[in-house]
């Protein structure tokens, strides 16, 4: 059984260069099977995980995904990423405190959303989701964890390409490891994503053909 350290290890040398795609698992069955099709890393998916359980997106309790992610981590050979939603806090101090909860699990990586769950307001504003990614890398500066910091803005807030890549540049500063901004699907949006970010990496969501 490789250690915690190791798959943190394993982990941050995927993100160092070239591409490897990491898929989804929604429970332990699903966990086991990709990991037994090769694939180098998986991620939890928090609207997977409701859906399996029969709840809408973002309807799981903290306490109840932060034990589906120890359940998919102890169950796998396999480095694990965590979509930890929003880190179940809008103040940066308790999203941090949530990091650190999630990264007790043995994640090797998790990643943070400005998604605020709001209707008024779909997003924290720029500078409030800095100080969030900010308070979490502190958090979880000593553990080796990869921290993904993911702009929502496209699918949530209907910001425009430009107003996304000024958010990813701004988390990248706080700290981020690796840049996501889920939801676009033009060459020229994903190039420009991708190089805004740089020499840091970029996690894609693929849905189809681009």
């Amino acid at each position: 059984m490789k250690s915690i350290e190791e798959k943190r290890a394993e982990f941050r040398k995927l993100h160092q260069s070239g591409c490897f795609a990491i898929p989804n698992p929604w429970d332990i069955g699903s966990a086991k099977y990709l990991q037994h099709l090769g694939f180098k890393a998986i991620a939890t998916t928090s609207a997977g995980f409701a859906f399996s359980r029969g709840l809408a997106d973002g309807a799981v309790k903290r306490d109840d995904m932060i034990a589906h992610i120890r359940e998919l981590v102890e169950a796998t050979e396999i480095p694990v990423n965590a979509d930890f939603e929003n880190g179940y806090a809008d103040d940066p101090n308790w999203c941090a405190e949530n990091a650190r909860l999630c990264a007790d699990t043995g994640v090797a990586g998790l990643s943070i959303e400005d998604a605020a769950d709001r209707k008024e307001s779909p997003l924290y504003d720029v500078d409030l989701a800095v100080e969030r990614i900010h308070a979490v890398r502190e958090a979880l500066h000593d553990t080796g964890v990869l921290l993904v910091g993911r702009a929502e803005g496209f699918l949530v807030g209907r910001e425009n390409i430009d107003q996304v890549i000024k958010r990813l540049v701004a988390y990248s500063e706080a700290g981020a490891d690796c840049l996501y901004a889920p939801g676009f699907k033009e060459r020229d949006h994903i190039k420009a994503i991708i190089e805004c970010v740089a020499p840091k990496p970029s996690n894609i969501l693929i849905g189809g053909p681009i």
